[in-house]
């Protein structure tokens, strides 16, 4: 009777065993979804992210979406992962939604970050006191478009900032231009550089004047957090927001919190890949100066960087661990 008993066992695991390996290796091929933001290097290097899940024969699709609308999809598994999250800018929901346990974070990025006003260097030739802030109002009139009411345009982004804040606070002589995306703003700003004329926006760092555009970030009060909710701490004693961004914020990756259970090869490799400054620039400039489409420039990007992209990929399907 014993020897008949184990006889079944082995005919049961034998005949289960296809079933346990097919369920371990289609979690391997459970289908990626990545989200595609407005900014050159996000949407590279989610093509990047996305070329390296399929070399491990995981499937992969992107979706257009906008920031705002990206925390809601993220946590519902609509899509699965975010590479560049910006605390300047994303903190506070991407903090909210962490602790509510909404999304994961997934770790923090080598490099540092920084969204800032910013000029091409041309413009301290016609305002000198440039980058400090105080200079702004004296310089003012350069920034002066049609329609302006007489103020100076700063030019900036879909995204969200606190820009209007800022300007009542520090009492500037400026007017905020929302433009839909970075293209936009690329335009404004190599339009303006081809013609020397006087431009301040939005930009960041890393992106692709880092290497290919030299300009500087204007030196606003420096960030406290006390600066956001006590109108005491800073220089205008009435208001909150008198004060610039962090200069060296984080840069962290996002996931879906089933990531690990869905797809564990793609949890593994979002957890390795650490990128930094050069990387993120990079990528950015390979689109926007280089005229390369996104998967181009993805393509060049795993070239440049093939000793780090495959120290990432080793051993993330190991055991399935």
């Amino acid at each position: 009777m014993k020897k008949l008993a184990l006889f079944q066992i082995i005919i049961i695991i034998s005949f289960l065993r296809p079933f346990i390996c097919d369920a371990k290796s289609s979690q391997k091929h459970n289908p990626i979804v990545i989200p595609l933001n407005d900014w050159a290097s996000q949407r590279v290097l989610s093509k990047v992210v996305g070329k390296l899940y399929q070399q491990l024969g995981i499937p992969v699709s992107y979706q257009d979406i906008k920031v705002e609308n990206q925390w809601g999809a993220l946590k519902r598994g609509i899509v699965h992962i975010q590479i560049e999250v910006w605390q300047p800018s994303m903190s506070e929901v991407f903090n909210q939604y962490v602790k509510k346990l909404y999304i994961l974070d997934l770790g923090t990025h080598e490099a540092k970050v920084r969204e800032e006003w910013w000029y091409p260097l041309f413009v301290e030739t016609l305002c000198p006191g440039l980058p400090h802030w105080q200079s702004l109002n004296a310089c003012a009139g350069i920034f002066r478009v049609k329609g302006s009411k007489q103020k100076g345009v700063y030019h900036s982004g879909p995204w969200f900032y606190s820009d209007a804040d800022l300007i009542r606070a520090l009492k500037l002589d400026f007017v905020v231009e929302e433009h839909s995306d970075d293209k936009e703003l690329t335009n404004k700003l190599l339009t303006a550089v081809a013609s020397n004329k006087p431009i301040i926006l939005l930009n960041w760092a890393p992106n692709w004047t880092d290497t290919r555009l030299k300009g500087k970030f204007i030196e606003f009060p420096e960030f406290s957090p006390e600066c956001e909710t006590n109108p005491q701490w800073g220089i205008n004693k009435k208001l909150v927001k008198d004060c610039g961004n962090i200069k060296e914020g984080w840069l962290k990756k996002a996931a879906w919190p089933s990531l690990k259970k869905y797809n564990q090869c793609a949890y593994n490799l979002l957890k390795k890949i650490s990128l930094n400054t050069k990387m993120i620039s990079e990528a950015a400039a390979l689109v926007v100066v280089d005229g390369l489409s996104e998967e181009q420039a993805a393509d060049v990007w795993l070239e440049k960087f093939s000793v780090e992209s495959k120290g990432w990929m080793l051993g993330v399907c190991s055991g399935n661990r």
